[in-house]
C-alpha cells in the first residue's frame, strides 16, 4: 500500500469548486439551448459531489472530522489503518546481512524505519520476534546460502510455536525481488518479502504478517533514494561508516542481475548526503565510504541550479549502451564537497565503473589528503572478445590506458579489481589474456569469482553458459594464484615505508596485536605498544581504536602487511 502522499502525488489538491449555474436573461421568449442544459446539469452534479461524503467517510476507523492536507507529512503513515496497528510494540528484530556493502547500508535504513515504529533490535537470534535476512542475488552460491538458512530458521520457528509468540521471517533486498514466487510458495518458508525500494513499507508488511498472511512488496522505484531516512549506523566499533549516495544501475552488463533487482540509477540529493556525513563527523567517525552500484556515475538533478547542458564525461575510450546524460552535480562535485566536511575524516567510495573516471575525479583524489589513494577498477576480463560479450563498453587497450593515466596522476595509488572466470564463450586464450592483464596492472586486492548465470540478464536470454563447471573452477584458481603472486610483489614494495593506518581494533588472531588499514586499504598488523604522541618527544601513550598512527612496514604477504607503530598521525 502507498502512503496518502504517495497515492495522490506531490501536487496540492483542492476540493472541486461549486460553479453556480448561469441564469437566463429576462427577455421574453428566450429559449435554453441544449449546451446550456448540459452545462447546468454538470454544474449541479459537481455541486452535489462537493457537498457529499469525502474520502475519509469511506475509510474504516478514521475520524470523519480528520482532514488530510498535502502539507502534512504522511511519509511513514498509513492513513487507511489505525496508527497503532503498524507499531512495533517493543518486538525484537534480528538482522542477518549477506552480500555487498549496499546491503549493510540497507540494513541500517531498514532498522531506522523500524526503530521509529517502536521495534527493538537484538543481537541474539533466540530472543527475536522478527528475523530479517538482507539478501544478495549476484551469484547462485549466495542464494543457496539463504535457502539453507531459511530451512534452519523455519525449524526454529516451529519449535517456538509451542511456547512463544510466533516468530516472523522476512527476506529483504535483491533476492526478495528476484525470487518472489519461489520464496512465497517453496515450502512456505517466508512471512514477509520487501524489495530494495520497499523498506518504508516494512511496518505495514509486518503488521499484515501478524494476521497470519504471507505478504510482499517488491516494486522497484524510479525515485526512491531514502534521502530523508537517516540510517542507524552499526559500523565496526563506530569508527567507519557507509553512506549511500545513489541506487540502481543503467549499465546493463550482460552478466549482471543488479539492474533487475535494484532498478534504474537515481542519485540522492547532495544536501542529504552532506547532512549525514556531518552527523557522522560529529559522532567521531573517522572514515566514510560512499556507496552505490555505480557510485561514480552519481548525478544530482534535484535542484534547478544543478541543471545545465553539459554532458557527462566518460573515461577516454569508454562508451555506454545508453545515451550520454546531461546536467546535474557530478561525482567530482560531490567528492569535493564531502571531503571538505572534515579534513580528518577519510573518504572512500565503492563500487565504481571504469568508464566514470574523467581526469577531474583523478586530480581531486590526488589533491585531497583525506580522499584515499585507492581505486577499485573492475576489469572482469582481459579479453576483448569476452568484454564485448559482457557489454562492458571498453577494450583491454582502453582499460590499460586508463590504468596508465591513473598512475600518472596518482603515483602512489593502490588498485583493486573484480574478475569473472568462465563467462559465456570464454576460450583458453581469453583466459590467458585475463592472467596477463592481472600481471600487467599489479593489483593489491581482488575479488574473483566463477561465472554464475542469472535469470533475467542479457546473457540468460542471448548467450550460452557453455564453459564446464570444472573448467570455470580451474581457471578461477589460476586467476587467484596469479593475483596473489602480483599482490605479494606490490605489497613487498612497501617494506621499509611508513604508512598512515586507521586503527580498527585488536587483531582477530592475537590480542597482543592491533589491526588497521592503510590509505590504500591494505590490512596492517602491528604490536599493541605505547607510541610517541609527537615527533622528537619522549612521551608515549597507548593506541586506541579509531586513532591514526604511522606504522613502519617490516614484512608483507599477498593479503596483509606487518610492522611497528612509530607515531600518532593525521590524514
Amino acid at each position: 500500500m502507498r502512503t496518502l502522499k504517495a497515492l495522490f502525488g506531490s501536487q496540492h489538491w483542492a476540493p472541486l469548486m461549486c460553479i453556480q449555474p448561469r441564469h437566463c436573461s429576462k427577455l421574453p421568449n428566450t429559449k435554453t439551448t441544449p449546451i446550456e442544459k448540459r452545462t447546468a446539469v454538470s454544474d449541479s452534479f459537481k455541486s452535489q459531489i462537493t457537498s457529499g461524503p469525502s474520502f475519509q467517510d469511506f475509510v474504516k476507523g478514521l475520524s470523519v472530522n480528520r482532514t488530510f492536507t498535502v502539507d502534512e507529512d504522511h511519509s511513514d503513515k498509513h492513513g487507511y489503518l489505525p496508527e497503532h496497528l503498524d507499531m512495533g510494540n517493543s518486538r525484537k528484530v534480528y538482522f542477518e546481512t549477506y552480500g555487498c556493502q549496499m546491503n549493510v547500508n540497507d540494513t541500517e535504513i531498514a532498522w531506522s524505519i523500524l526503530k521509529k515504529k517502536g521495534y527493538q533490535r537484538t543481537a541474539h537470534l533466540n530472543e527475536a520476534d522478527v528475523v530479517l535476512l538482507v539478501t544478495c542475488s549476484i551469484r547462485e552460491k549466495a542464494e543457496q546460502t539463504i535457502w539453507n538458512r531459511l530451512r534452519q530458521l523455519t525449524a526454529m520457528k516451529k519449535k517456538r510455536l509451542k511456547s512463544h509468540t510466533p516468530m516472523k521471517i522476512g527476506i529483504l533486498g535483491c533476492m526478495a525481488e528476484r525470487l518472489k514466487t519461489e520464496l512465497l510458495e517453496r515450502e512456505k518458508l517466508v512471512d514477509v518479502l520487501a524489495g530494495p525500494d520497499a523498506y518504508r513499507d516494512l511496518p505495514r508488511l509486518l503488521m499484515v504478517a501478524d494476521g497470519g498472511q504471507q505478504v510482499s512488496n517488491v516494486l522497484l522505484s524510479l525515485e526512491e533514494t531514502y534521502a530523508d531516512v537517516m540510517p542507524v549506523h552499526h559500523a565496526s566499533q563506530g569508527h567507519s561508516a557507509f553512506v549511500s549516495i545513489m541506487r540502481g544501475c543503467d549499465n546493463m552488463c550482460s552478466y549482471c542481475i543488479v539492474p533487475f533487482t535494484r532498478g534504474r540509477e537515481r542519485s540522492r540529493p547532495v544536501s542529504s548526503i552532506l547532512e549525514e556525513v556531518q552527523m557522522l563527523s560529529d559522532q567521531g567517525v573517522k572514515e566514510v565510504t560512499l556507496l552505490g552500484q555505480n557510485v561514480n556515475s552519481y548525478r544530482d538533478t534535484s535542484e534547478e541550479q544543478f541543471s545545465c547542458s553539459d554532458r557527462t564525461k566518460l573515461s577516454r575510450g569508454f562508451k555506454t549502451i545508453y545515451q550520454t546524460k546531461q546536467g546535474g552535480l557530478r561525482f567530482s562535485d560531490l567528492l569535493d564537497k564531502v571531503s571538505l566536511v572534515d579534513p580528518d575524516m577519510r573518504i572512500r567510495f565503492t563500487s565504481p565503473h571504469p568508464k566514470d573516471f574523467p581526469d577531474e575525479v583523478l586530480h581531486l583524489i590526488a589533491e585531497r589528503n583525506n580522499i584515499c589513494k585507492q581505486i577499485h577498477l573492475p576489469a572482469q576480463s582481459g579479453s576483448n572478445q569476452v568484454l564485448e560479450a559482457m557489454r562492458r563498453g571498453y577494450t583491454r587497450e582502453a582499460y590499460l590506458d586508463l590504468v596508465k593515466n591513473i598512475k600518472q596522476i596518482i603515483p602512489d595509488v593502490s588498485l583493486s579489481s573484480d574478475f569473472i572466470s568462465g563467462f559465456c564463450g570464454e576460450t583458453e586464450d581469453d583466459h590467458q589474456q585475463t592472467l596477463s592483464l592481472i600481471r600487467e596492472v599489479g593489483y593489491n586486492v581482488g575479488f574473483l569469482f566463477a561465472y554464475s548465470m542469472r535469470k533475467k540478464t542479457h546473457a540468460f536470454h542471448r548467450l550460452q553458459d557453455d564453459v564446464a563447471a570444472e573448467v570455470k573452477q580451474r581457471r578461477l584458481e589460476e586467476c587467484i594464484s596469479v593475483f596473489r603472486e602480483e599482490a605479494l610483489r606490490v605489497n613487498a614494495a612497501l617494506i621499509g615505508s611508513t604508512q598512515l593506518v586507521l586503527v580498527e581494533g585488536e587483531s582477530k588472531r592475537s590480542a597482543e596485536d592491533l589491526c588497521g588499514r592503510t590509505d590504500g586499504n591494505m590490512k596492517v598488523i602491528f604490536p599493541k605498544e605505547d607510541v610517541a604522541v609527537r615527533a622528537a618527544e619522549s612521551s608515549t601513550a597507548p593506541i586506541s581504536a579509531g586513532e591514526y598512527v604511522l606504522v613502519k612496514v617490516l614484512s608483507a604477504s599477498s593479503q596483509s602487511l606487518k610492522g611497528r607503530a612509530v607515531l600518532r598521525g593525521t590524514p
